[in-house]
């Protein structure tokens, strides 16, 4: 009975103080490469995706390839979480038919989630195409709620010009701007209208023919990246940095050793993490696998950023503790055989 009490006191001790905030839980590892399980322990499905921060909760949106979908509909899913490690499936947000006539094999890749303060309305944008790439426009959905089911509202050209990969940014400021691949001039930065239901202006055209757009603004410069236009297979990702987002922007360089093609990865957002301590940015890269859809994996690693310089670590195992802002690499080289 003695031992009972001791144990049981130990234990409210701890409780308290976890709730207290004296003592935290240790940072979960983040294995890039590997395969990223939810709480309901499936593989997440959230590729091409982007993250909307919406009170301390980060929400993760992308394109849903499970197997066993209907072939006829496109689907983005939707996970929660609090600490960028450990995600929780809320919904499949999007089950999307056919909404433009484009036929078999049409697409809706690379969703972005925006929330508008005035409107109260989360809005998506997306990639919507054909299967020979020619539509080359963006759909925009909306909800009223972070993780609700989304409506097909519209599809356009932004400003008139192609749009195939986009990309979301959001400045500190927080002006919100979309990014879009316009073959064959390269890729423009713009504005979002008042409601977020349009593009407003173009910012920057970026004269570098790249897709898998992402901008990060980080100690008084913005940083560009994108991938080269090789369709599924790796590239050398490269960067560019400029004092104002309408430029004029430095010459592009490598992330990673170009050998590396990126680590078998194509970029898809950036994700700055403020902390008390520190300010991570987080490389989001997609491992894309054609044939096995499903299967594709992520390799998500904190970057050596500053002073107009940028570079991707090999993957390894990681932690963030989200708090302070503080990333540690644990490991050696995570990515997997295929």
């Amino acid at each position: 009975m003695i031992r009972l009490n001791i144990l049981q006191l130990l234990y409210a001790g701890c409780l308290f103080l976890l709730m207290t905030g004296n003592i935290r839980a240790q940072p979960q590892l983040i294995r890039p490469g590997a395969i990223w399980l939810d709480d309901r322990g499936k593989p997440i499905q959230a590729h091409g995706g982007g993250i909307l921060k919406f009170g301390d909760t980060y929400y993760w949106f992308g394109e849903d390839r499970s197997e066993g979908l209907d072939r006829s509909k496109r689907y983005v899913a939707c996970y929660a979480s609090t600490d960028l490690a450990h995600w929780t499936f809320r919904n499949q947000v999007v089950k999307l038919a056919d909404p433009e006539n484009l036929g078999r094999g049409w697409v809706l890749e690379r969703p972005k989630v925006f929330y508008n303060a005035p409107t109260k309305k989360f809005v998506m944008y997306a990639h919507l195409d054909d299967s020979r790439y020619q539509l080359a426009s963006v759909a925009v959905l909306t909800c009223d709620t972070v993780d609700g089911d989304y409506h097909y509202l519209k599809s356009f050209r932004p400003l008139g010009h192609e749009s195939r990969d986009i990309g979301q940014f959001v400045d500190d400021d927080g002006t919100a701007y979309l990014i879009f691949e316009d073959r064959p001039f390269g890729f423009r930065i713009a504005t979002l209208s008042a409601d977020y239901l349009n593009v407003g202006k173009q910012v920057c055209l970026i004269p570098e023919h790249m897709e898998g757009g992402a901008i990060v603004h980080y100690d008084g410069l913005y940083y560009a990246i994108g991938s080269a236009l090789t369709g599924w297979n790796p590239n050398p990702n490269q960067y560019a940095t400029a004092t104002n987002l309408a430029g004029p922007w430095s010459e592009f360089k490598d992330i990673a050793p170009p050998e590396a093609n990126t680590y078998g990865a194509q970029s898809t957002m950036l994700l700055k993490v403020t902390g008390t301590r520190a300010t991570t940015v987080i490389f989001m890269g997609d491992m894309w696998r054609p044939r096995e859809q499903w299967d594709s994996r992520y390799v998500w690693m904190p970057l050596r950023i500053g002073g107009g310089k940028l570079w991707l670590p090999p993957p390894a195992p990681w932690t963030l503790d989200i708090k302070t802002g503080e990333a540690v690499i644990t490991g050696t080289n995570s990515v997997p055989e295929k």
